[in-house]
């Protein structure tokens, strides 16, 4: 990822305590570092570990539980009630747990999540040996988790002051999104953004009636609204971002925000086309993003790579938008600057984290390679991962987890998850 379009063949990436220690040619490697160990990837492309910019990943336990409906009839009829009925702190570690397996499946090291019981997610995540973005959720309405905005502030920066040390672990505020949250609510999270100095991350523009909603009841579009209640800044990761008009992506490039594009939610929801190469020209960092299962269907990011480059093209009407490079960046480093990550993960740099993604470049859906960057987004899948590293621990290998040991961290979730289903499918309306 840096130099922007470098392909380095024949090379080798050396690890050490868990870091990038070098990156140099093989016949170079062979002589400085003999005595380490070697793990051989003769036909494979190494890259970056993939950083899903958004999601909410307990929401795996509802994967297909009320599809092909809009948003607010989705929300308001089937997920919200469901969560209303099952959501707790094991719900929410078994669900995650889930997600990470299929995640780590496909070459994801680090995700950014927004849920309730956000403690629980953060510890599968740690099980699972994920790196992990922690949403400190906060919302107008009470739910299991907490009862009032104050209430889930304080719960999120409890955590947030238990865990802030930990190597895998960093975090946002995710005030929900602006038709779930108050100006005065809106306020406090400004305020404490500034102290805390972590990113927020928020769903905003997703759909017209988000828009047409703030108009009727703020007067204004969510974004100016936010940028009067002194949210905007370089720490906003503004989730789908579809409705943007041209002054919108001038002032969100002026304050130098991120936007977690989530090409395959936005479809299914029917939300729309976002503009990413208006957004992409204006300076604004894109990182990709899967959204949650119940609204994808998948925790794909290579389906979102493919997805995002060919939508944008058609949307710009120019094929030379978000070429296959840019593209790699969003759902790579672009994802690490938005988390504020990205002197520590996002590209193969010495001193940086070995979180790594190696994918097997071979088979007749993967011949000839002219161009590996071509391939890993418009030809190779999640299927092509063969191992993961994060933070130098091999987590996945030859396509296979390790899980023989007793304590592994998905011992046991096929019969968990079935329990959920269970349950899910004989309470929920779908």
């Amino acid at each position: 990822m840096e130099p922007a379009g470098t392909v380095l063949e024949d090379h080798c990436v050396a690890l050490r305590d868990g870091l990038i220690e070098a990156v140099l040619p093989r016949a170079a490697a062979e002589k400085r570092f003999s005595s380490y160990a070697n793990v051989l990837l003769d036909e494979h492309a190494l890259m970056p570990g993939l950083v899903n910019a958004h999601t909410h990943a307990a929401m795996t336990l509802m994967r297909g539980l009320a599809d092909d409906l809009a948003l607010m009839r989705w929300l308001e009829e089937h997920i919200w009630p469901a969560e209303m009925k099952h959501v707790s702190a094991q719900y929410v570690q078994d669900g995650t747990l889930l997600a990470c397996a299929e995640m780590l499946r496909g070459g994801i090291t680090c995700f950014n999540d927004m849920y309730f019981f956000p403690g629980a997610a953060l510890e599968a995540a740690l099980r699972a040996g994920m790196r992990v973005s922690i949403g400190m959720i906060v919302l107008d309405f009470p739910s299991a988790y907490a009862a009032d905005p104050d209430d889930y502030l304080a719960k999120g920066l409890a955590l947030r002051d238990r865990w802030r040390e930990h190597p895998l672990v960093s975090f946002c505020l995710a005030p929900h999104a602006p038709y779930t949250v108050s100006d005065a609510t809106f306020g406090k999270i400004a305020k404490l953004a500034g102290e805390v100095d972590v990113p927020v991350h928020i769903h905003l523009h997703e759909t017209a009636d988000e828009i047409a909603r703030s108009l009727g009841e703020h007067g204004v579009r969510p974004i100016e609204r936010l940028e009067r209640l002194g949210l905007l800044g370089p720490g906003l990761i503004a989730v789908h971002a579809v409705h943007l008009n041209d002054a919108e992506i001038a002032l969100l490039a002026k304050h130098g925000a991120s936007v977690a594009h989530c090409p395959s939610s936005n479809l299914k929801l029917a939300s729309g086309f976002a503009p990413v190469a208006k957004m992409a020209a204006a300076g604004i960092n894109i990182a990709f993003g899967t959204d949650g299962a119940a609204s994808n269907n998948r925790l794909d990011m290579f389906e979102e790579m493919r997805l995002g480059a060919l939508l944008a093209k058609a949307v710009a009407q120019d094929a030379e938008a978000l070429p296959a490079h840019a593209a790699l960046r969003a759902a790579t480093l672009g994802g690490a600057v938005a988390l504020g990550l990205e002197g520590r993960i996002g590209s193969i740099a010495p001193g940086k984290s070995a979180d790594l993604a190696a994918v097997r470049l071979a088979g007749p859906e993967l011949s000839p390679c002219y161009d590996p960057l071509s391939h890993l987004v418009y030809a190779a899948g999640r299927h092509n991962v063969s191992d993961v590293w994060v933070a130098g621990q091999h987590l996945l290998q030859g396509g296979q987890f390790p899980d023989s040991a007793p304590d592994s961290p998905f011992r046991g979730l096929d019969t968990r998850y079935k329990l959920w289903q269970n349950s899910l499918g004989t309470n929920t309306e779908s």
